[in-house]
């Protein structure tokens, strides 16, 4: 299955899931709101609300379903999947103020006790039938979840789960009340709102965190780092980043190779890196792999020496009486350690010694380029 295929049976995963929990959770609002006030209880109210919640949040998944799916463009190359962590924030928003109410109500109920509603037995039938469902849903979304990588998804399987426990909550405090403790159902309304509070927060936090680009926790990248330092033709390891985006992570590395290493065996060596890293972790889902000679994280020696075509302008005036740059059959320059370090390979002495002694006279008047290294001359055979 290719990207594209993925993307868009992760969408229809999604919105048929949301589609499914907005359906069950408008019944248990209807339900929970309804027999809440002709069983005279608060908590059932609260729980009701709950659910209402509940409904929102699927629709900001389907909504998120829609638009973080789709693929990359020209003004998000890469793609839309923080629509989706930014759903996640106004959900928790949405949670935290739905809770915020629902406390608020609660407190001046208890400090007017005349308010506090006496609940009936019929409210302890709508809990029970209210935790079947919600428990029912939470392993039904957790389950596509899972299957999708999905963040979005597991924030509202757990939404889910919330609501289950907040009905057994209810279930206890509507109990106490039927049993002489009237306040207890007010506190019944109280520890729905906390719990609600609670997801909210962690959902909003953890979204948020990924917005301002959070990597991965310390040991997983530290395992990253060790998978990539067994690679064969990689020397050192450093600048190992990562940041979140949707459900997976996006990294970048520099790794040290060989520093006369050819450009094609670096890129070789760069594209198993960036396969290894993909295929080590589950929510990796792309690595930018940057080849270095040396560990240039310590200090950027080359930055500010000349490129090709000015280095070959000075070397041809330096060795003007020695060698026609022209001529050579290949020039490697190669940039460490502040310097340009050049190679030349030509065929044109028939004996090593004229080679080695030319070496040395162009190595002895490239001294007065300060940015030239070492030079050495090669016989091609």
């Amino acid at each position: 299955m290719d990207a594209q295929q993925s993307a868009q049976a992760r969408d229809k995963a999604m919105r048929t899931t949301s589609v499914v929990g907005a359906i069950v959770n408008l019944i248990l609002t209807i339900i929970k709101v309804l027999f809440g006030v002709i069983g005279q209880s608060h908590a059932l109210i609260a729980d009701g609300v709950h659910s209402l919640a509940d409904l929102s949040t699927d629709l900001m998944v389907w909504l998120a379903a829609k638009y973080s799916n789709r693929p990359a463009d020209k003004e998000h190359p890469y793609g839309h999947a923080r629509i989706e962590t930014a759903f996640t924030v106004g959900l928790g928003t949405v949670l935290i103020i739905t809770a915020i109410g629902i406390v608020v109500d609660s407190v001046q109920r208890l400090l007017n006790p005349e308010t506090l509603l006496q609940p009936t037995p019929i409210v302890l039938l709508v809990a029970a039938f209210s935790i079947l469902a919600n428990e029912g849903l939470y392993r039904y979304t957790l389950g596509v979840a899972h299957h999708c990588n999905s963040s979005l998804l597991i924030a509202n399987a757990w939404h889910h789960r919330s609501d289950a426990i907040s009905s057994i909550v209810v279930l206890i405090g509507v109990a106490g009340s039927l049993l002489g403790l009237p306040y207890l159902d007010a506190f019944a309304a109280l520890g729905v709102a906390f719990m609600i509070a609670k997801v909210g927060w962690d959902q909003a936090w953890a979204s948020i965190r990924e917005l301002v680009d959070t990597g991965m926790e310390p040991k997983a990248a530290s395992a990253m780092k060790r998978i990539i330092e067994t690679i064969d033709g990689v020397r050192g390891v450093h600048m190992l980043r990562s940041r979140r985006m949707g459900g997976a992570y996006l990294m970048d590395v520099h790794v040290v190779v060989d520093e006369r290493l050819s450009v094609s065996e670096g890129h070789k060596i760069a594209e198993y890196v960036r396969s290894k890293l993909i295929d080590s972790h589950e929510d990796i889902n792309n690595a930018l792999v940057h080849i270095d000679p040396e560990d240039d994280s310590v200090a950027v020696l080359c930055t500010d020496l000349p490129l090709r075509r000015e280095v070959l302008a000075d070397l041809s005036k330096v060795w003007a009486d020695d060698v026609n740059l022209s001529q050579i059959d290949e020039i490697i320059l190669h940039y460490l350690n502040g310097k340009v370090h050049v190679d030349l390979i030509h065929n044109t002495y028939p004996v090593d010694s004229m080679t080695e002694q030319l070496s040395q006279r162009l190595q002895q008047k490239a001294k007065v380029l300060s940015y030239i290294g070492e030079v050495r001359v090669y016989k091609q055979y």
